[in-house]
């Protein structure tokens, strides 16, 4: 029998703390664009670390570095991304949540091939952004049927079950907007780059798509008739603009007495809540292209049925386990019973973690290149940045608005 200190300690190593794994991310967070990553040993970093260390990259302009890092993300995790099998489930009931690696969002994906196609647009590799942009819209194509058929798996675990799915749908109906998990900046994008180079059928495919997703959006229309009028832009400066975090997850624990055979056990259920953060700031006349805390809830949501169908087996199994060990006939039932007790609490955990960086909201300037050379971005009337643009052709313009600093960078398209 293990002694009661060693005991401990082998069930908090085992178990992936919530609160720790909490605390971590919000560090990425508050240290963004300041803490310097590396480009080395990427192939022996987890699915999360691989997806931070190469934002962290593309930030410091090392496309390099950050390509590697996402080719090896893409290689590690081919297909849709399902969000469970045998061994993992065993894995999480045995060790917690956060033991296994984490499992990606489908929207994570999309922003892999969205930061890609700014990386090759950025080094001039042309041909690289045309292969992105085709593997994009097949993924994304893919991902669109999966989800529906997740939705339609998730309606037939909630029959048995109508007070929670009551509950759970009407916690996530207003984000039955965003039912599809296309990523639209995705789309523009494409569509802008297709645009630029005069190949109208392909624009019309992804302009179309976009403005199908954010019909709002005035700057998307002007680019979809220029490529339904077979017409090249002229002197055009796209400003995309990322701001803020998308919503984080923290662990809500929910702890009720459960009696069974006679005696008392605790039976604890851990489920994951999102935490919505703040912008930093807005930019006057950009007008929204993605808005990411809408994506993420449009696929969480659906996720969150599982987890919670999930975490109440899981409770039950462990519940069921201390029961087992309180009523041992062994002499050491009572010693056991605790064990396993402490066991379940150390082990019962939500798995809080997302790709911490990707931001809250993007949104997007057009404007015509007024041969300056200098745009001004502002914020209720006052310039918070100057861009530097050649003073002739279609540029692109990445801004990352973070907590600590502001990443621009210039890529000229046609000149």
């Amino acid at each position: 029998m293990l002694k009661p200190i060693r005991f401990f300690v082998v069930c908090f190593l085992l178990a992936g703390c919530s609160a720790a794994v909490e605390s971590r991310l919000d560090s990425v967070r508050a240290g963004y664009m300041t803490a310097p990553v590396s480009a080395t040993d990427l192939e022996d970093k987890n699915n999360l670390d691989l997806l931070i260390t190469a934002d962290t990259l593309f930030h410091y302009d090392d496309y390099a570095g950050a390509d590697a890092a996402y080719e090896i993300f893409n290689r590690k995790n081919p297909g849709i991304q399902t969000r469970g099998d045998t061994l993992r489930e065993i894995s999480t009931l045995a060790f917690g949540a956060n033991a296994n690696d984490y499992r990606p969002y489908m929207m994570d994906s999309l922003f892999v091939s969205y930061y890609q196609l700014w990386a090759a647009l950025a080094t001039g590799r042309k041909d690289d952004a045309r292969v992105i942009i085709n593997q994009s819209y097949a993924r994304q194509t893919d991902m669109s049927r999966e989800y529906e058929k997740l939705i339609e798996s998730n309606k037939k675990s909630l029959a048995e079950n109508s007070e929670l799915a009551t509950r759970l749908y009407d916690d996530n109906a207003h984000w039955a907007a965003y039912r599809d998990i296309m990523n639209p900046a995705l789309m523009y994008l494409s569509g802008i780059y297709f645009l630029d180079a005069g190949e109208f059928s392909d624009a019309e495919t992804y302009l179309s798509r976009a403005n199908g997703m954010m019909p709002n959006n005035s700057f998307i229309k002007q680019d979809l008739k220029l490529a339904e009028s077979k017409t090249r832009p002229q002197n055009t400066v796209w400003v995309f603009i990322e701001d803020g975090f998308a919503p984080k997850l923290t662990e809500r624990r929910i702890t009720l007495p459960f009696f069974i055979d006679g005696g008392m056990v605790p039976m604890t259920i851990a489920t994951t809540e999102p935490n919505f953060l703040p912008n930093f700031m807005a930019i006057d006349g950009a007008q929204k292209l993605a808005d990411v805390d809408a994506m993420f809830m449009t696929e969480y949501g659906e996720y969150k049925i599982n987890e919670s169908l999930r975490a109440v087996a899981a409770s039950a199994s462990r519940t069921a386990l201390q029961s087992v060990m309180y009523n041992s006939n062994s002499k050491n039932a009572g010693w056991m019973g605790l064990m396993s007790t402490i066991y379940s609490e150390f082990t019962t955990s939500a798995d809080v973690r997302t790709w911490a960086t990707l931001p809250k909201t993007i949104s997007v300037i057009r404007v015509a290149n007024n041969k300056s050379g200098l745009i001004e971005l502002r914020a209720h009337g006052n310039v918070i940045e100057r861009v530097s643009v050649p003073t002739f052709g279609n540029h692109l313009v990445y801004v990352r608005i973070g907590p600590n600093d502001t990443d621009i960078k210039v890529i000229t398209l046609k000149k």
